[in-house]
């Protein structure tokens, strides 16, 4: 089975962003950036998918070539190759989809995985653009995958507001991962040096065709307001007082 995988080089979200100075965006100098959770969650279900199916898994991401070491990093994990597309780093959804669904219908995977939002942008909107795009069926919020015996079709438990759904989707297809699909691997050291030797296909997002004219525009960044220190009450009624009068949340 043929699994692609999308990833997403993102700020550590360990770290501490500032806004730059203008609002255009957020200063990354001295950030370490590194694989998006939700996507490294989407690594580890193809390395399971191959360890159990057998296959090839196939990292891609878009964005400047410094990317590739978050993509060596899902190399180390145990991926088999990747394809890195290089792009402006500032792609709204619609474009990266469109330029995610050129390469898959150049490397026809089975199936398409990929976190259900960056911690970044927190979007959530690349993998039902391009199921659309694909014309494939999508199942979003993944928490369980599996596979009917002869591989055409899969079983996916996605989380919903009122607790777990499964739904039966037909390969190929494209799934977005959620927090409980699985616990990611670390990358060992063998396999950090096997990845320094792993293929890394590098593309001009130019090469693909694909029409990027932006249908969202990021007008400013605003830092969050800073949260007002708490006080102390002496009593019950004081509290109630304050909550009521003040806070007027009863």
């Amino acid at each position: 089975m043929k699994v692609m995988v999308a990833i997403k080089p993102v700020p550590n979200p360990d770290e501490k962003v500032k806004i730059k100075g203008d609002g255009s965006g957020i200063v990354l100098d001295n950030i370490k950036m590194v694989v998006n959770p939700f996507c490294e969650i989407a690594v580890e279900e193809a390395l399971r998918i191959k360890e159990k199916r057998g296959g090839e898994v196939v990292i891609m991401t878009i964005g400047p070539k410094e990317g590739e070491q978050q993509v060596r990093t899902a190399l180390a994990m145990g991926a088999d190759r990747a394809i890195l597309v290089e792009a402006p780093g500032n792609l709204d959804s619609l474009a990266i989809a469109k330029v995610m669904a050129k390469v898959a219908e150049g490397e026809k995977p089975d199936i398409v995985l990929m976190g259900k939002q960056s911690v970044d942008d927190d979007n959530n909107q690349v993998g039902q653009i391009l199921s659309t795009l694909l014309g494939w069926p999508q199942a979003t919020f993944a928490s369980k995958v599996e596979f009917s015996g002869d591989g055409r079709k899969a079983n996916v438990t996605r989380e919903v507001d009122g607790g777990l759904e499964t739904i039966e989707v037909v390969l190929p297809a494209v799934v977005t991962t959620d927090l409980r699909l699985n616990e990611p691997r670390y990358a060992s050291l063998p396999g950090i040096m096997k990845a320094k030797k792993k293929e890394m296909k590098v593309v001009a997002v130019s090469s693909l065709g694909v029409d990027l004219a932006p249908r969202v525009k990021v007008l400013k960044y605003i830092p969050p307001k800073l949260r007002a220190g708490g006080g102390r009450v002496s009593d019950v009624p004081e509290l109630v007082a304050k909550l009521k009068n003040e806070a007027k949340v009863i």
